[in-house]
């Protein structure tokens, strides 16, 4: 826990971080924590299939590399304000990300990165029209904040599962498709993945609207140079 605040209070010294403001959990805890469960609760109600209400949600992800000025801020919250039930995270990257190589792991968002941004929004109402209010709001901010991320890609974070950025349809064109949103997830490792993808599962058995698919044959597209 000291590891903890040491830091955050010498950085962040307004916040007047105190050990009372920390919990420390285990990853079920945590997971419970993140679904607005009370302290406490037992992660057996986790296996309750029988929800008496749904949640909804949408998620979208960028990451900044170089710093966002005060002003150019500013024009962010008044931007939020003005969209309404919309939400911004900012997780810090540096330290340990950017020790470890970009070539060691598959995920690629290492050194050079500043902070991940997340656009967050949920809701409870059912039906088509309040998913369509709400994803239009994640992508008004989302658009809003294009000058200030990364560009050529616009990296992503996998773990949203944005179906915004690209998805694959599995047909002739299925490599330029896929090449949309591996690129933005994975960097220059799409096609080191799609090499592994090729080796362990050819036939493309595990997959989904966003997968790492085999490479093309000479039937399909042409191979992206690696």
């Amino acid at each position: 826990m000291r590891l903890l605040l040491q830091p955050g209070s010498n950085t962040f010294p307004e916040l007047g971080l105190k050990e009372d403001d920390c919990k420390e959990m285990s990853w079920i805890e945590s997971v419970l924590w993140w679904a607005n469960y009370d302290n406490g609760t037992s992660p057996d109600v986790l296996l309750d299939r029988n929800p008496d209400h749904a949640n909804f949600l949408k998620r979208k992800s960028d990451y900044v590399q170089t710093p966002i000025s005060k002003s150019r801020l500013e024009l962010v919250w008044k931007k939020m304000i003005e969209i309404g039930k919309i939400g911004l995270v900012f997780n810090p990257y540096g330290r340990m990300m950017s020790q470890i190589p970009t070539s060691a792991t598959p995920f690629p968002h290492r050194a050079g990165n500043l902070f991940k941004v997340q656009y967050s929004v949920s809701w409870g109402e059912a039906g088509a029209e309040a998913e369509k209010n709400y994803t239009t709001d994640t992508r008004r901010l989302f658009r809003f904040i294009t000058p200030f991320v990364s560009k050529n890609p616009r990296s992503a974070f996998l773990n949203y599962r944005d179906l915004d950025i690209g998805v694959n349809k599995f047909g002739n064109r299925s490599y330029e498709q896929r090449k949309v949103y591996g690129l933005k997830y994975f960097n220059d490792h799409f096609d080191r993945l799609m090499k592994v993808k090729t080796a362990v599962d050819p036939a493309n058995f595990f997959r989904n609207k966003q997968s790492i698919t085999p490479l093309p044959t000479l039937n399909s597209d042409p191979p992206h140079p690696i």
